[in-house]
């Protein structure tokens, strides 16, 4: 079952690097020439360079760096993704860390996310490893901006990476 979750992802992410590996142009900021930039409202990042945006393959993206790890999440509804939750949950969210200095794949991390609904209500997740990538499953059940908390440790050291997530039915 692990395999098979881990290639359903694996999918996914090569689908969404198809775009790069065929030249497609990029803007300043560095998403693709069609990419929705979605508004913050106000500042999330404390300070981070980060990007947000929506992709053809209804995954919504949002790459910031701290502290010289970038870090590159993608929230996608479970549906689209022809996965269930036991749990009922709807959303995945993953991050993949990468070490901004060697361009390689931090793999020794660990973490966990808080969502915080447009009603004020909190859920939190322990991310789960996934090959080169974090996740944990979470629910979405009315439309609004949802507020993104990661918090990960990598090599003993706290790192904090927050963003809106706009979800739309």
């Amino acid at each position: 079952m692990r395999n098979w979750i881990l290639s359903i992802i694996t999918l996914f992410v090569f689908a969404a690097a198809l775009p790069a590996l065929a030249g497609e142009e990029h803007h300043a900021g560095g998403h693709s020439a069609g990419a929705h930039s979605e508004g913050m409202g106000h500042d999330m990042t404390g300070g981070m360079k980060s990007e947000s945006g929506m992709t053809g393959m209804k995954a919504f993206k949002h790459q910031a760096v701290v502290d010289g790890i970038q870090a590159d999440f993608q929230v996608m509804r479970l549906a689209d993704m022809h996965m269930t939750d036991p749990e009922g949950r709807t959303h995945h969210i993953m991050v993949k860390l990468v070490d901004e200095g060697s361009d390689h794949p931090i793999t020794d991390a660990i973490g966990k996310i808080k969502v915080i609904a447009p009603d004020k209500k909190e859920q939190t997740g322990v991310l789960k490893r996934y090959g080169d990538f974090l996740a944990a499953n979470f629910t979405f059940d009315a439309p609004g901006k949802y507020g993104v908390i990661c918090l990960f440790v990598e090599n003993g050291q706290k790192h904090v990476v927050k963003f809106w997530y706009p979800y739309q039915e």
